[in-house]
């Protein structure tokens, strides 16, 4: 069985660590960058790393690509924290990478300050960009359907279930849909185990909060307190305060949804690809299965992250940076780099020849790129997440009433962004 680790950390959560290149003045080329005396043009690299693992096989594939381009050297060195801040300064100060990871969730504020440079120009037809799930490639998509990056890994969410708990409570698998998530819940509640753990965040939820046809987001302004958004969001409250079915991770002294489900203390969980190393690594006694989001309203939905590379448009390097981007996004590049198990290919070629479409565990994962809410939108999102989740979390609790909490909570992030 693969193993696939989280590589991003994604805003809400998942922002981790970060790569922060040298700049375009600190990686000076030996010679002109399409030279053919045989001098290396040298770039910088720019991304994040969640793990030692994670670098190893980084280096690797960087490796195989410096194996295959002996003319091009890249550079990558490590910033700490707070990427977005530094990557950003650096930019602005002309001290920038030329390649660099970006976060969908971030994409579209740093793609209107025009800092990144439109690929569409370098992309030929042999690269296949039909190839890559739809959704994770029209989140780095400028207004005029430019593409500004290409989608390196994605993470899904999937429902976990605890096998031996449904079985006890007389279930022979998990739910289809959203009622049987309900029922079962209910009949897998104990003094101990909840039925359904939930983390009561915007990036888990907006798939569901859009089920009805309302929006989240619109026209760049907060729009979650339209009762449509409120009628989608109300079930998962309901089972809480009260069904009684459903809690959230502090709630049972755990830190995360991971914990939540691996300590028995829910019998079903959304979460990501990133729980399933976490599970086996900690909790190898634990006898669990994944599936599938149960549809709602008939349709199935799920949220996706990903991270795309994207090139520095005051890079001087140009020829070369795409030439890298090319190939890890390319089809060799990325079965080189996801084949090391730590992520979720984009490119719907590589998945299968990797055999993870049909595993039990990490092929629901692959089927929800397909249809999934990427976690973005347009610029306004991390201060329309922020106010979602000031609020939305005090009705989960049973503090507010969730339309009045949701309706205040848009109408301040409303105001900010004005």
């Amino acid at each position: 069985m693969k193993k696939w680790f989280m590589t991003m950390g994604i805003s809400t959560v998942l922002l981790g660590s970060v790569l922060a290149g040298c700049g375009n003045n600190g990686g000076e080329s030996t010679s002109g960058e399409n030279s053919n005396d045989g001098e290396v043009t040298q770039i910088t690299l720019t991304g994040w790393q969640s793990s030692p693992q994670e670098q190893k096989y980084l280096d690797e594939t960087i490796a195989l690509f410096e194996e295959q381009n002996p003319d091009i050297e890249v550079t990558i060195s490590t910033i700490p924290d707070s990427y977005m801040d530094v990557l950003r300064t650096r930019l602005i100060g002309g001290d920038g990478p030329d390649v660099f990871y970006l976060d969908a969730f971030e994409a579209p504020g740093l793609i209107e300050t025009g800092v990144v440079e439109p690929l569409d120009e370098y992309i030929s037809e042999d690269f296949d960009l039909d190839d890559f799930e739809q959704p994770l490639l029209d989140a780095f998509r400028g207004d005029d359907e430019t593409i500004y990056g290409l989608p390196k890994d994605t993470s899904t969410l999937a429902l976990f279930y605890n096998k031996d708990l449904l079985e006890e409570a007389g279930f022979d698998g998990p739910p289809a849909t959203w009622e049987e998530l309900e029922e079962m819940a209910e009949a897998l509640t104990t003094d101990s185990t909840y039925g359904y753990g939930v983390v009561p965040d915007l990036a888990r939820l907006m798939f569901m909060a859009e089920s009805n046809g309302g929006q989240v987001v619109t026209d760049n302004q907060a729009s979650f307190g339209d009762p449509a958004v409120v009628e989608a969001l109300q079930p998962v409250v309901d089972m809480r305060n009260e069904a009684g079915t459903a809690a959230e991770p502090s709630e049972v002294g755990s830190d995360n949804g991971g914990e939540m489900f691996a300590l028995g203390r829910a019998a079903m969980i959304m979460e990501g690809n990133w729980t399933i190393p976490f599970l086996d690594e900690n909790f190898p006694d634990v006898n669990y299965g994944v599936a599938e989001i149960p549809t709602i309203n008939g349709e199935q939905g799920t949220m996706a992250f990903t991270v795309s590379y994207v090139m520095n448009a005051a890079s001087d390097k140009k020829e070369a940076s795409w030439r890298l981007i090319e190939f890890l996004t390319g089809k060799e590049g990325m079965e080189a780099w996801t084949a090391s198990g730590l992520t979720l290919p984009t490119r719907a070629s590589v998945a299968e020849t990797l055999d993870y479409t049909d595993d039990e565990i990490y092929g629901p994962f692959v089927a929800g790129t397909s249809y999934a809410t990427v976690w973005s939108d347009d610029t306004n999102l991390p201060i329309i997440n922020n106010n979602f989740g000031n609020q939305f979390i005090s009705a989960f609790l049973g503090q507010r009433d969730l339309g009045e909490a949701l309706k205040e909570a848009e109408d301040v992030a409303n105001r900010e962004i004005q």
